[in-house]
């Protein structure tokens, strides 16, 4: 049992916090606030080129006769999750900026890495999970920034402009096509360095936290939120994790899923992408509001991989055979 716990302390965690800190206590100033974004908008560009020249277009078109199975997943991703966002964004003892984010947390796409790896290790329909979270990541940079855009303006909080959904296309969608078409020629390499892809994958949310913390410490943040408001925060995403891990487990039993594909099910439909939201805040959002916006992102992060952690290996110590239906 222990073992399943270890995830909390995961080396990527203890970054994120050792990151939250050091901004904290040394945020960016001056002339290092357009230094520090300025490499942090190259990392991103990066990001999504290597992730658009990693996608497996034969991995994709294998899974995509499963189409129950997928429409399944968008549906959690994009349906199910905006409209309990909504719902959290309403309650009355969430300030506004942590309202936004907890919705902004509800319009992402699912991840793509530990989606497939816990699908692994519970003995899921591997391929299918392929299918499903990288589908739900290249529509993700469509349609978290309109969502955004709807939601977020009708919501009443501070509308998303025109321009920031120009730079998400030009830092996010384009460099992703770019690589993407390029992956014949560069595909078996970065396939091949997954040290490299990890570095930049880590290396770019980091920094993005660190320029998003340290503004948000510039404007006060530690002085808005106390300890209590953060505890409220760390258990509404335990609520709504909890729940959508219950309705993408139920859903499977109701279509009659095999139990394969009900495992992709839970995984890809209940999680949320660290990697996707926390470069879209940072185009999406004022600067001194994206501190706020990702805090119940980075919370929700850990929780959904130390739930399926748990529940990852619950499958796998399960002796039903992998045939029966889940």
């Amino acid at each position: 049992m222990l073992k399943r716990f270890l995830v909390i302390f995961e080396p990527f965690i203890l970054m994120l916090i050792g990151t939250v800190v050091l901004a904290s206590i040394l945020p960016p100033r001056g002339a290092g606030v357009p230094l520090f974004g300025a490499i942090a908008d190259i990392a991103i560009v990066l990001l999504f080129f290597l992730h658009g020249a990693k996608l497996s277009r034969e991995a994709v078109l294998a899974g995509m006769s499963n189409w129950r199975l997928h429409l399944a997943v968008f549906a959690a991703t994009y349906i199910l999750f905006p409209v309990l966002g909504l719902g959290v964004a309403a309650l009355p003892f969430l300030t506004p900026p942590v309202a936004m984010g907890m919705l902004f947390l509800t319009l992402l796409p699912s991840t793509v890495q530990s989606s497939i790896a816990f699908t692994a290790i519970a003995r899921g329909n591997v391929a299918a999970a392929v299918c499903s979270a990288s589908i739900s990541n290249i529509l993700g940079i469509v349609l978290t920034p309109a969502l955004t855009a709807v939601l977020i303006h009708s919501s009443g909080s501070a509308g998303v402009s025109l321009s920031s959904v120009e730079s998400i296309v030009v830092q996010l969608l384009l460099p992703f096509v770019a690589g993407h078409l390029l992956r014949p020629w560069i595909g078996a390499f970065v396939t091949r360095q997954k040290k490299m892809l990890t570095i930049v994958d880590r290396g770019s949310i980091l920094l993005v936290v660190y320029t998003a913390f340290g503004a948000a410490v510039v404007d006060g943040i530690w002085h808005r939120l106390s300890a209590a408001e953060l505890g409220v925060i760390l258990a509404v995403c335990a609520v709504l994790l909890a729940l959508v891990l219950l309705a993408t487990w139920g859903a499977g039993r109701l279509m009659g899923l095999s139990r394969e594909d009900a495992i992709v099910l839970v995984f890809c439909g209940s999680k949320k992408s660290l990697v996707s939201g926390v470069p879209m805040a940072g185009v999406l959002f004022a600067p001194a509001q994206v501190g706020l916006v990702i805090l119940p992102l980075m919370l929700f992060h850990q929780l959904q991989l130390i739930a399926c952690a748990v529940i990852a290996r619950r499958y796998a110590d399960d002796p039903v055979p992998s045939s029966a239906a889940g």
